[in-house]
């Protein structure tokens, strides 16, 4: 029965979503209560697990996803990402632009999420296939790639940070780990599939796009922009600091190094609230103040920024919600002694679950989060590596994108496809970075 209530719970949402075009962080608060009392979890603790599954969510995203957001803005707002992405496509060269756009995204990527990443992009893939007289699509799927990988794979991104925070893993391997995996999935969901695309649909690839709803663009001459050095340093911090502090923190453990103050400092430095506060005042000045711009413009910049994540935050608290009320419910229990005898690798099942999840419900974090409730208690009886699990759970959560996605239609209109083009192009691009990030994350839990 549990699982049929949480079903009945899924459709619910997809109806309200949908159907009545509510609000998702609403529809997901509704579908927490309603889940919650079909669950006959007691009257007086529904609120507060509502309320816990919200804030525990939150508590420890809020810092890093607000941060993140100010300096992506950042590096936007300064003309750093345009000079990361000309100056790339400039030395890579014509006959290269596709590893060019990938590299540029994926430098991107890091430092900025999904949505805001693609209308920063966008034009200046438009652009150059003008010049260079190139199909938008050529370069687009690349992009797309580049983009989407990193905002599965990679924190600071709020899906693999709130899962991250949910399963108690290290934040730096995850961070390492998704490096390793996102590299290869890239490779093979970007240039190489763009062949098979072409074969595919090839008439997608003599479409103009229309990016006029994205309103005037902001462009800069390229000697007014902060060098591309600087750019990439400081979009590229964070991770930097992160990784940093992994690489020591494992020199440590298997080198079995007493812990002193030195490897206390390093893990400060390196925990992803200091590292993104450290980041951002980076960029204050490398994208600001060294550059006479004046400190009111800055912080307006970042204050614009916040502004923007609000209801994003609110979505990602409400998939919280929704999570810890199928733990609380005992929906978790019930999935883990399911489970229990069976030789399924929690990694292949958590997969598993996101995947069904996203082609349920659309949203990629929300599909990480529900998981995460069904998972949870999985955890405990086994020793696999939870940045691991971390990573397969966001490769679940990107398969298939289709209509209840906004990134689908995002894609569809930019490129100005048909639905069939769409699902050709966009919805297997993301299944190949699903599955393909599965395969990789397999392989290395071969070796680590």
């Amino acid at each position: 029965m549990p699982l049929v209530i949480v079903a009945i719970g899924i459709v619910s949402l997809l109806v309200l979503i949908m159907g009545f075009k509510l609000n998702t962080f609403v529809s997901l608060i509704i579908v927490s209560f309603g889940v919650a009392l079909a669950l006959g979890m007691p009257l007086d603790s529904v609120v507060g697990s509502i309320e816990s599954g919200l804030g525990g969510t939150l508590g420890h995203l809020a810092l890093i996803f607000g941060l993140g957001a100010m300096l992506g803005s950042l590096i936007a707002d300064s003309g750093g990402a345009q000079r990361i992405a000309m100056t790339l496509i400039d030395k890579f060269g014509e006959k290269n632009i596709q590893w060019a756009v990938v590299v540029a995204s994926f430098i991107i990527g890091v430092a900025l999420f999904f949505e805001v990443g693609l209308v920063l992009l966008i034009p200046i893939v438009f652009s150059i296939s003008k010049q260079l007289r190139v199909s938008i699509l050529y370069l687009g799927i690349p992009m797309a790639a580049a983009l989407s990988v990193t905002h599965g794979f990679l924190p600071p991104h709020p899906g693999p940070t709130v899962i991250a925070g949910e399963y108690g893993a290290n934040i730096g391997e995850v961070l390492l780990y998704g490096f390793i995996i996102a590299i290869p999935t890239v490779i093979l969901a970007g240039p190489l599939f763009t062949k098979l695309a072409k074969k595919l649909v090839p008439d997608s690839f003599n479409k103009t796009g229309d990016i006029a709803s994205l309103g005037e663009q902001k462009t800069f001459k390229i000697e007014d922009t902060p060098s591309f050095g600087i750019s990439v340093f400081t979009a590229m911090f964070p991770v930097i600091l992160m990784a940093i502090g992994t690489i020591i923190t494992m020199i440590q453990q298997t080198n079995d190094i007493a812990d002193n103050m030195l490897f206390e400092v390093v893990r400060f430095v390196s925990n992803a609230s200091t590292a993104m506060l450290l980041s951002l005042l980076l960029a204050v000045y490398t994208m600001g103040l060294a550059r006479k711009i004046p400190m009111k413009t800055v912080m307006n910049t970042c204050s614009r920024a916040i502004a923007s994540i609000g209801m994003m935050l609110l979505i990602i608290g409400g998939g919280g919600a929704f999570k810890q009320v199928l733990i609380d419910g005992g929906v978790g229990d019930y999935v883990a002694e399911l489970f229990s005898d069976t030789t399924l690798s929690p990694i292949l099942l958590a997969w598993m679950i996101a995947a069904i999840l996203r082609i349920a419900l659309g949203s990629a974090t929300v599909a990480a989060l529900t998981t995460a409730g069904l998972v949870i208690p999985l955890l405990g009886t086994t020793d696999v590596n939870l940045a691991l699990v971390v990573l397969a759970t966001g490769a679940g959560s990107l398969i298939a994108s289709h209509v209840n996605d906004a990134g689908f239609w995002m894609f569809k209109e930019f490129f100005g496809l048909t639905m069939k083009e769409t699902f050709a192009t966009w919805t297997l691009l993301e299944t190949i970075i699903s599955v393909a990030g599965l395969g990789f994350i397999l392989l290395l839990s071969l070796i680590v």
